[in-house]
Order: structure tokens, then sequence, then C-alpha cells
């Protein structure tokens, strides 16, 4: 068992990296058998894995200041006062709005997001430097009212689609109710291009299998009992729950990468903060392909898509 960093109660002020951490309330129950220090030695247990996925990215903050069950909050600029370790990025959102967002970029400034009350962390699809040209396309499959067994064929199903186009896709449960899938791509095209891609894609599995997804956004159109294949999450500016994200969920479960070999027999409740380190300590990072360099192989390049 790995040696618990976090106190188990009180406030404590903690050298992480050379950096002064302060943390508060750590005995503050967050679940009915889980405290916020519970929280945040949790992604301190996972963090060598969680940070190359979050790193150089905006982050928008969730806070739950009474826990999984209570009251949340969004939260994109960057609190203050905050500590000077603490590193931003101004993203101009027009009309003269510009908003300072806070990153993860190392191990303090997880604990100290952690601390605010974030459960579950919500970073930009794209890097700091060229915010307007993501590194990755993904699809959110939502359940809607369908059972998780129609979103396990539903993911199935577009990842023989995308395979078949020769694409490399990877999946990873919600940690909600559904399921993610991601692709690598080579940064070049802009974010609209990419939601289009996203969008064709989903149109076109919704013409082949419409008796059990869908590409209907808006909800009130939304033919019952299908999944939505939801390409609109890759509009500029909005986000997902991240990889090894803990969710607001009454078990605590994780946002966890699954092998395609896993999935059928996947639920959403398998992944909880009690048992995926020891899964990422036994397996490894099985999303190590969407942190490689932009020239990596492992990247799709989806230019030659591009309309």
């Amino acid at each position: 068992m790995a040696r618990r960093l976090i106190p188990d109660a009180g406030d404590a002020t903690l050298d992480v990296d050379g950096k002064q951490v302060r943390l508060t309330n750590l005995d503050k129950p967050f679940w009915p058998d889980l405290t916020k220090g519970d929280l945040i030695q949790y992604y301190v247990d996972v963090a060598p894995w969680l940070l190359p996925h979050l790193h150089d990215r905006a982050m928008v903050m969730k806070r739950y200041p009474h826990g999984a069950a209570g009251d949340f909050f969004f939260m994109k600029r960057a609190p203050s006062p905050r500590p000077e370790w603490i590193e931003t990025i101004q993203i101009d959102h027009g009309h003269g709005n510009v908003i300072e967002f806070p990153m993860i970029q190392d191990l303090p400034s997880l604990m100290w997001c952690i601390n605010l009350g974030c459960i579950d962390l919500n970073q930009w699809y794209a890097r700091a430097d060229d915010v307007d040209r993501p590194d990755y396309v993904h699809f959110d499959l939502d359940p809607g009212d369908a059972p998780f067994e129609a979103v396990r064929e539903t993911a199935l199903r577009l990842e023989q689609t995308l395979r078949g186009i020769g694409i490399t896709s990877y999946a990873k449960t919600s940690g909600s109710k559904g399921v993610h899938v991601y692709v690598p791509i080579r940064r070049g095209p802009e974010q609209k291009t990419v939601w289009t891609f996203a969008k064709t894609v989903a149109v076109e599995l919704a013409k082949r299998y419409g008796k059990l997804m869908t590409a209907v956004y808006t909800r009130a159109k939304r033919p019952p009992g299908r999944v939505l294949v939801d390409y609109n999450q890759n509009r500029w500016g909005s986000t997902l729950a991240s990889i090894y994200s803990v969710r607001p969920t009454p078990e605590a479960t994780v946002s966890t990468p699954v092998t395609w070999k896993e999935l059928p027999k996947v639920e959403i409740a398998d992944f909880t903060v009690r048992n995926v380190p020891a899964r990422l300590k036994k397996r490894g990072d099985l999303w190590a392909p969407l942190v490689v360099p932009d020239d990596d192989p492992a990247r799709f390049d989806l230019s030659r898509f591009s309309t």
C-alpha cells in the first residue's frame, strides 16, 4: 500500500516538490465514507498517470464545496488570491472577454485544485500554445434512457467504423453513465474542422444503426431508447471529464480507460477511487497514445478530412 501523504483531519501545509501547498478541512465528508482528504490522496496516487493528460491545458473548475451530493458551481477564471506558482493561460472568448484559466502543471497545482472542492477535472481540448487546434477528437456516448449494454454496443460499432477508415480509437468509461471514445490527432485542423469530422461520423453511424443510436443533439427531438453519439462536445470551449477523473456519484466512480477487449463486460461501477490506483500500477496508462508528440504515428492526420 502506498504511503498516505495527506493528513486524516484538520488543515495542513505540505512541502511538495519545493512548493508550499495549503490544504483545508481534510476531514470534511465528501461522501458518506470518504473525506476531502481521501479525495486529495486519490489524486496524489494517480498523479503520475494523470498529469501528462492535463499539462498545458486550461482548466474549467467545477467546485463542490459541500461534497459530491451538494451544490456545485463552475469557475473558469483562476481564483484570486492563489499561489504564485499556479500557471495560467488567457483565452480570448471574443468581444473583449478574455478569461484567465488556471492550468494543472504538476502535483502541487493538482492538490491546490482538488482542495478547492473540484471532484472531477475538465480540461481544454487544445494545448495552451494553440487553443484553436485540438490534439484529439472525441465522442461522448450518452445513454439517455437506453441501458448501458446499448452504450457498449454503440462504442464497439464506433470503434469498428473508425478502424475501417484507418483510425485507432481509445475508450474510457465516463464515470457517470456513458463511454467516451477518443482519437489522438495531429495538430493542424482548427476546432470547427474537428467538430465537423465528429459530426460526419456521428450522423453516418446514426443512419446505419438507427435503432441503436442517434446524432440528434436536442433532447426534446431525440428518439427514445437511443444512445446519443454526441459530437457537439467538440465545439470550441466545451469540455468533458478528464481521464482518471472522479465523478460525484454515490460510489465515487472514476472515468477509467479500458481496452476494447474489456469493454463488453465493463460496468460504470467497476472503477472507483478505491481500486483505480491499483489498476494503474498493474496496467499502466492505457491512454499513453493520447500524450505522444505531435508527429508521432499514433496521431491520426485529420487534415485529409478537412472541409
